[in-house]
């Protein structure tokens, strides 16, 4: 005991003692357990990781220079950790945001995800209308993007876009991503069986894609890392249909696989009646 004392003061730790071991002490460690358990795997799957690694790497070399009294190596880390920090904080943004977004999901945080909106439902005659709507527009090579809005509210990307508020259909979708129409470019977003909006704009992906994918693609993986929605994509050069989900792109899908993806994952609601043409809901 005195042995590890000597070590943690020889750390400059301010008055280290040896704590009460109690409940207490169980629900704290297991919490910080769960808590970085966590946070590790949400950081391998992001740029974050390798900056972890690192700054473990200069922790040990911390450790060892304190044990070996090697001040210069001490003097040069203390001076530039609070830089190193700053600059981490800047370069991964984009992944700390993932992460706090993650953390706030309403299946890890039941009780406030309780507060949340009614997630958003896809019927089961609205996923035909899509599934419709994507064979015709591959078949014609007709390049478009579709966002199906789930638990995260996407009301800033909506913003961005031409409100339509239409009830979905596969003539309306098909129509919109006419080559040379007016609303042919950016994203559709699709909330409760209804077309919020059209010419949406996305954030794209920063990480690396392959060389044969657009910008279609890199925003449908961008908006898929930010949000739980689903992006479908229809490439323009091929006609091959995508999906994103999670920040993971699957891509050359058929009528079966689309409508199990799409089928299994939105919770495709019961059956129900579909709206007559030109309907509209208040």
């Amino acid at each position: 005991m005195a042995n590890i004392t000597d070590l943690f003061s020889g750390i400059n730790l301010p008055a280290f003692s040896m704590p009460r071991f109690g409940f207490n002490s169980v629900l704290d460690i297991g919490l910080l357990t769960f808590v970085i358990y966590k946070l590790m795997m949400w950081m391998r799957e992001t740029r974050a990781w390798t900056l972890f690694k690192g700054i473990i790497f200069l922790v040990v070399i911390y450790l060892g220079a304190n044990m070996l009294g090697m001040d210069t190596t001490i003097w040069i880390i203390n001076s530039t950790m609070s830089v190193v920090l700053i600059a981490a904080v800047i370069i991964f943004q984009a992944e700390i945001r993932k992460a706090l977004e993650r953390m706030g999901n309403a299946r890890n945080i039941p009780i406030i995800g309780g507060m949340d909106e009614k997630a958003s439902t896809l019927q089961r005659y609205a996923l035909d209308e899509i599934v419709v709507a994507l064979l015709k527009l591959s078949k014609a090579r007709s390049g478009a993007l579709i966002v199906i809005e789930q638990n995260v509210r996407l009301g800033d990307l909506e913003e961005t876009g031409v409100l339509i508020d239409a009830v979905l259909t596969s003539q309306l979708l098909v129509s919109i991503f006419e080559d040379k129409t007016p609303l042919h470019d950016g994203a559709v977003l699709v909330r409760e069986n209804r077309v919020r909006a059209a010419t949406c704009i996305l954030p794209l992906t920063a990480d690396p894609l392959s060389s044969d994918l657009g910008t279609r693609h890199r925003a449908a993986v961008g908006v898929s890392e930010v949000s739980d929605a689903y992006a479908v994509v229809v490439s323009e050069e091929t006609g091959t249909i995508s999906i994103a989900k999670n920040g993971r792109l699957h891509r050359f899908l058929d009528e079966p696989e689309i409508r199990h993806i799409l089928g299994e994952n939105i919770r495709a609601g019961k059956r129900a009646k579909k709206p007559r043409k030109g309907a509209r809901n208040a």
